[in-house]
């Protein structure tokens, strides 16, 4: 039982490290002044900030290596119930932090009514709901050995889909892609996201697909490490392999660029690759070095990352329609506390941090009361 917790001790900082940058990369001060490593890649490219949200789909993957053998003994409908449950809470926990707050301050500063029948339905959330039913239903039914071997069919074929539905100049543009004219031809544009300055979501149906992938790699490479040991054997079979894929995503880059907001398959090679040279890096350190000092600052983000990161959103929301002196209290703390004796990139990145900090005290006293939050 002990070497069970000492994995999980593993899987918590990984989860934990994922939700911290998650909350660090979607808090800053201004969004006009970001460091380069905490911006997404504009359109096709990689950063840091493109592995975050692959390494929480992994982390998703890695924990279902664990929680998925009691099913195999419970039977068909108590797995179904758990996984369909799961699904929907954390769907409809999606759809609630997009429409929160209800209401929204107009040009007079008013308080207006939003209007339901244009909020976006997809979303982070949305997307780890949906990518973790996909895969649960893979591996629980059809196995490991079949869940890699649809995970190449998933890759290749989404690349198909993706060229032969998309626009002939560039399948692969903003405008062209057949993510989006297949999201289009399921949702109003008016349910999508318009950050890219057209109806456009990141987190959208089809462009989903591929990130089941993502999951199962995280599933495969939780089994291998409890069949394997934390052993040195162990991290470097695992350094092999990322290595590989990531040479395999370059080279597929050629003719399927890595990007992100596509999800593309190159993309999901790449995430995975490094991802993988992640969780080696934390074996090592955390199982066979035993250096664990620095590890519960991660650890309370990975006790109750749902939770936190609901709550990190739900927190800016509010901070942009209270009002303080007539400006929203987020601008208003950013310009008169940080802003004010900083540079623009140092402030914004600062009040990231100090925002991380705070949902890191309240995950912190949470689990001190041994508050843990689990759909």
């Amino acid at each position: 039982m002990a070497e069970l917790k000492e994995r999980y001790l593993a899987l918590d900082v990984l989860r934990g490290l994922t939700i911290a940058l998650m909350i660090l990369v979607n808090t800053p001060g201004s969004w006009a002044t970001i460091y380069a490593p905490f911006k997404h890649a504009p359109w096709h490219g990689f950063t840091i900030t493109d592995l975050v949200f692959p390494s929480f789909l992994f982390a998703v993957g890695n924990a279902m290596s664990f929680s998925l053998k009691k099913y195999a003994e419970r039977g068909n409908p108590a797995f179904l119930k758990k996984i369909l449950k799961r699904t929907l809470l954390i769907f409809l926990i999606g759809l609630f932090l997009s429409a929160f707050p209800f209401f929204y301050r107009d040009a007079a500063g008013d308080f207006a009514l939003r209007n339901f029948e244009n909020m976006r339905i997809m979303g982070v959330l949305q997307r780890i709901a949906l990518a973790y039913c996909l895969a649960a239903f893979i591996i629980h039914f059809l196995k490991m050995r079949a869940a890699i071997f649809i995970s190449f069919f998933i890759l290749f074929g989404y690349w198909g889909i993706l060229y032969y539905f998309g626009d002939g100049n560039d399948p692969y543009s903003l405008t062209g892609n057949a993510a989006l004219k297949f999201d289009l031809s399921v949702l109003r544009p008016e349910n999508l996201w318009q950050g890219f300055g057209i109806p456009f979501d990141p987190e959208g149906l089809l462009s989903t697909l591929p990130a089941v992938v993502n999951v199962i790699a995280g599933y495969v490479a939780g089994v291998f490490i409890q069949l394997s040991g934390n052993t040195f054997s162990t991290i470097w079979k695992l350094t092999a392999v990322a290595i590989v894929l990531i040479i395999m995503a370059h080279t597929w880059d050629i003719w399927f660029p890595v990007n992100k907001p596509l999800w593309t398959s190159s993309y999901v090679l790449l995430s995975v690759g490094w991802v993988l040279v992640l969780i080696a890096v934390l074996i090592l350190i955390i199982e066979i070095l035993k250096q664990v000092s620095w590890t519960y600052f991660f650890e309370v983000f990975g006790r109750n990352p749902l939770f936190i990161f609901v709550l990190s959103g739900l927190v800016v929301k509010l901070m942009n329609i209270i009002y303080i002196n007539g400006i929203a209290s987020k601008l208003y703390i950013y310009k008169n506390y940080f802003l004010s004796w900083l540079t623009d990139y140092n402030a914004s990145l600062l009040f990231a941090t100090c925002f991380m900090l705070l949902m890191w005290l309240i995950g912190y006293i949470m689990d001190k009361q041994r508050i843990y939050i689990k759909v």
